[in-house]
């Protein structure tokens, strides 16, 4: 009998295109969310291709995320990060962020998020 869990290998989630305005060369899977009964946060499953990118873009909550695989560069505000598998990364709300596939490999991480803002929607520079 279950008790509302959700146990799968992150494979058997269909890998979404990012839309054009947000993304290239990238996919979304959404590990966790709401429709699984998730009431505090979402896991989501990135894979950025060689060449690829998520545009720069900010939001009012926090990021917290897993690099998995591969490596890429991460900017966060001003400040540009070589990111590679195993590094961690806290990204606050509204700090405006990119993610970019410099390598020949895939870059892949896992990033966790707040279902509801945790801040007003008031850009930081940094």
């Amino acid at each position: 009998m279950s008790c509302g869990e959700k146990i799968m290998k992150f494979t058997e989630v269909k890998a979404e295109e990012l839309k054009p305005d947000f993304g290239l060369k990238s996919t979304i899977r959404w590990l966790i969310s709401e429709a699984d009964g998730a009431r505090a946060s979402a896991m989501r499953y990135f894979q950025i291709m060689p060449g690829g990118r998520i545009f720069p873009h900010h939001h009012p909550w926090e990021h917290e995320i897993f690099v998995v695989r591969g490596e890429g560069k991460l900017r966060v505000g001003r400040r540009w990060y070589q990111v590679s598998e195993g590094t961690f990364i806290f990204i606050p709300p509204n700090v405006e962020h990119e993610y970019v596939n410099s390598s020949n490999q895939p870059f892949e991480f896992i990033c966790v998020i707040p279902l509801k803002p945790t801040a007003k929607d008031e850009p930081v520079e940094c």
